[in-house]
């Protein structure tokens, strides 16, 4: 992948970092960490314990998500420093950019991403 390609997906991907960052600060009231945000989760009126329950289960899903997303967007930058960015990790073909256009975190190419979701699927028939 050309360096001026390159250089335009890690501007993107750090800017979905840093908004990803600045949307879990504001969900969490200007805090960051689970453990920073945790107090306010627990001022609680006991009637409204169903309720509360509720929200931290949503939040603990909405963090998750944002964790993985992160984590995706970290590993995408890596690869840009390490040049192997727009290469399928699982096979090493090129992933074509109309795909990574659609997502810049993409690290396989639609073969080997379909692969591994049939087979996790065959492993998790709940999923």
């Amino acid at each position: 992948m050309s360096l001026n390609i390159s250089d335009t997906f890690a501007s993107q991907l750090q800017q979905m970092r840093t908004d990803l960052i600045a949307q879990l600060r504001a969900q969490r009231g200007g805090k960051i960490g689970r453990a920073e945000a945790a107090p306010d989760r627990h001022d609680v009126q006991s009637g409204d314990r169903a309720q509360s329950e509720a929200e931290r289960d949503l939040a603990m899903a909405i963090d998750e998500r944002a964790t993985e997303a992160l984590s995706a967007i970290d590993a995408a930058l890596k690869r840009i420093e390490a040049g192997s960015y727009g290469l399928c990790t699982a096979c090493g073909i090129e992933i074509p950019t109309a795909r990574l256009h659609a997502n810049p975190t993409a690290a396989r190419c639609v073969s080997c991403q379909s692969q591994l979701e049939h087979a996790r699927a065959e492993t998790h028939p709940s999923m």
